[in-house]
């Protein structure tokens, strides 16, 4: 094809118009690598798939109109959904060529990597996925052409029929009329799709691994046959690749259920199925970011409530709860039960109650137990409320899942133009908090409106601009998430990142105009009149179960000395200075520490084992402080200081070690020389 700077107009002629204005003139049924070729030689070579008009397309597909075009290569963002994309199509190609009969179901990109789905009578097993592996690198070394067909669905559906591809031809089946039903070939191997894919299987590249098996439901639920699913994961180059594998070891290393078993901090078990038995040591992590959570609260103007757990399922219908979060709730009948032995245990007439999974209905209930006048506003309501939500077995993971859970939720009762300073409010709480347990490396994602929402567009507009006004107050900036607000309003995400580099959506602020219209939230205006509250729904943490499982993660157990669970222990060398090491310990524990839940914590090691042995011990709690005393430290009153990383400190007056670790406990600063030390 040749381009021209111009061209009269003529039917059998195309303008593609280039992100930086420039206009081009093709032949009609030009392809996106045409015009990569057109452009230079390293832009076609580099090239993976266009964009038209917005919309993904393949390099190898005509454009039949006058369009705009970007070519998009492996330096833009879309590259790695479209590498993995790819590569889930050649890890299907591969099962199939290695086991003959196993049908295809689903296989998406996915964080880090990708999926299929496949059902199979024989389950794989982890011996297979090498030799999977070693077939997906053949595929990609053929450098296999791909193409684009499309079909009509009774043609599709019969097709996959005939061959033995049920699952296909159920999913055709599911497409909506008017869409098109395209299928890909990669070579003689083919997949129901809607793209895009690159031109050849060759432009995967090497850079990519199977990681693990796992089972799954077909659709993703549970009455439906179980599948087999195999992940995966891909990059730009092997690079990149080593990098994700040692983040995946590293975070393997930092598993918080085993460092949990370790430190003693909780279990859980069978018999209460996601929910945590906290241990002594696990205990004082989640007292103490209670209350420093609470001191926090305090400072910026919340009260602080208590609501009930247990409510009339009258009270959910009422707040929609009931309706569209039944299946997540755990319902109980309101009846004694029947303790003969036979007989049901309750009767089918049984009025039902519920467990509440949130707080905000019960606290708009607080709300309204008095008139509200526009001067009381705002309101910031608080509550470390104890929620239970009936999560699937299989979703449970360690304090990451759970179906008992801890919230610091708060709610803010406002007026509609107090939202913005509100939000400036909330957003400088939250990152002063983060700062002290150690995160500065905060994404805030600002949510829009779905497609399908409640309002008026002019309420969403003004809803968007006060949160996004609210946030350029603070001085931080945020992305844009277009189309990821809730049914009834914007909200904002934050995002930390720990250690390794993994991402965590923690605190939340949401804007609900809906709820207190459903409860009747009101307060009486300037003007006299009624007036519903806006809600903001928000939280800081989450839940302190999963927060206290990240933050085991990105520590690897060693906290910062002011959560430590031990933050010192005293080592005496003989039983010699055993009254001194007493003393020593009653000294340091008699220690108050202002902002938090009491004194140092502080033990010791009188066990008859040797001084290196002992150290080795603290260290593998990861205690920050190891105070190993002898004759001469008893005789000058003194302590010899090691830090858990092994670094030795030297001998210091006891007051001196005081007055290090009480500064270190107080403004939440390690003075150590970095983390894990």
């Amino acid at each position: 094809m040749s381009a021209s700077p111009s061209a009269p107009e003529n039917p059998a002629n195309v303008t593609i118009t280039l992100p930086d204005g420039k206009a081009m003139t093709f032949t009609r049924g030009v392809t996106p690598g045409d015009v990569a070729a057109a452009i230079g030689p390293g832009l076609a070579k580099a090239a993976l798939i266009g964009e038209v008009d917005g919309h993904e397309w393949d390099l190898f597909r005509p454009i039949e109109h006058d369009a705009k075009l970007r070519l998009i290569t492996k330096k833009d963002p879309e590259a790695l959904e479209l590498i993995r994309h790819d590569a889930a199509h050649v890890l299907a190609m591969a099962v199939q060529e290695l086991f003959p009969g196993t049908q295809v179901t689903i296989g998406p990109a996915i964080e880090d990597g990708f999926y299929y789905d496949f059902a199979r009578a024989e389950p794989f097993t982890l011996d297979d996925l090498p030799k999977i592996e070693a077939k997906m690198h053949e595929i990609v070394k053929r450098d296999l052409p791909t193409r684009r067909e499309v079909w009509p669905r009774d043609k599709a559906i019969a097709h996959f029929e005939g061959i033995g591809e049920h699952y296909k031809a159920e999913l055709i089946k599911s497409i909506p009329a008017g869409e098109e039903v395209s299928i890909y070939w990669h070579g003689d191997w083919h997949d129901l799709c809607r793209g895009p894919h690159f031109a050849t299987t060759g432009k995967i590249g090497d850079a990519f691994k199977l990681t693990k098996l796992a089972g799954a439901y077909w659709r993703g639920d549970a009455k439906n046959a179980q599948l087999q699913r195999i992940y995966g994961t891909a990059w730009r180059d092997e690079k990149e690749l080593k990098t994700y594998l040692h983040r995946i070891e590293e975070a393997e290393k930092r598993d918080h259920r085993k460092i949990g078993r370790d430190l003693d901090l909780f279990h859980l078990q069978p018999e209460a199925q996601g929910s945590v038995f906290w241990h002594a040591n696990g205990f004082v992590l989640y007292h103490q970011m209670e209350t420093y959570i609470r001191r926090q609260l305090t400072k910026a103007g919340y009260i602080e409530v208590k609501t009930p757990q247990l409510m009339d399922a009258k009270f959910w219908e009422q707040s929609g709860h009931w309706g569209k979060y039944r299946e997540n709730m755990f319902v109980v009948p309101d009846e004694i039960p029947n303790t003969a032995d036979d007989g049901p245990i309750v009767s089918a007439n049984a009025s039902l109650m519920a467990l509440k999974p949130m707080n905000c209905p019960a606290h708009v209930q607080i709300f309204n137990q008095q008139t509200r006048s526009y001067r009381d506003l705002p309101i910031r309501m608080a509550e470390f409320g104890c929620c239970h939500r009936n999560e699937p077995h299989g979703a449970l993971h360690g304090l990451m899942r759970v179906r008992q859970m801890t919230q610091d939720d708060a709610h803010i009762f406002c007026r509609e133009d107090q939202i913005q300073s509100e939000t400036a409010h909330f957003v400088n709480l939250l990152y002063h908090v983060y700062k002290d347990m150690g995160f500065e490396d905060v994404v805030i994602r600002l949510a829009t409106r779905p497609e399908n929402f409640g309002g008026t567009i002019e309420r969403w507009d003004a809803a968007e601009k006060a949160l996004g006004d609210g946030l350029r107050a603070t001085g931080h900036e945020f992305e844009i998430a277009a189309g990821e607000g809730a049914f009834y309003a914007p909200k904002l995400e934050f995002h930390l990142r720990d250690a390794i580099g993994r991402s965590w959506q923690m605190g939340t602020l949401q804007l609900d105009y809906v709820l207190p219209e459903r409860l009747g939230a009101t307060y009486v205006a300037e003007d006299g009149s009624r007036k519903y509250a806006v809600m903001m729904h928000r939280a800081v943490l989450g839940t302190l179960e999963r927060f206290i499982g990240m933050l085991t993660e990105h520590y690897a157990g060693a906290f910062p000395t002011w959560l430590a669970p031990i933050q010192a222990r005293v080592i005496p060398i003989s039983d010699k200075v055993k009254d001194y090491a007493n003393a020593v310990r009653a000294q340091l524990s008699n220690v108050d520490i202002a902002e938090t839940s009491g004194s140092l914590r502080v033990d010791i090691d009188h066990s008859a084992e040797r001084m290196q042995k002992k150290i080795r011990d603290a260290q593998l709690l990861k205690i920050p402080y190891m105070l190993v005393v002898g004759e001469r430290e008893a005789a000058e009153g003194k302590v010899a200081v090691r830090l858990r990383s092994g670094k030795d400190l030297g001998a210091m007056a006891l007051e001196q070690f005081i007055g290090r670790i009480k500064a270190e406990a107080e403004t939440r600063r390690d003075l150590n020389d970095g983390p894990g030390d």
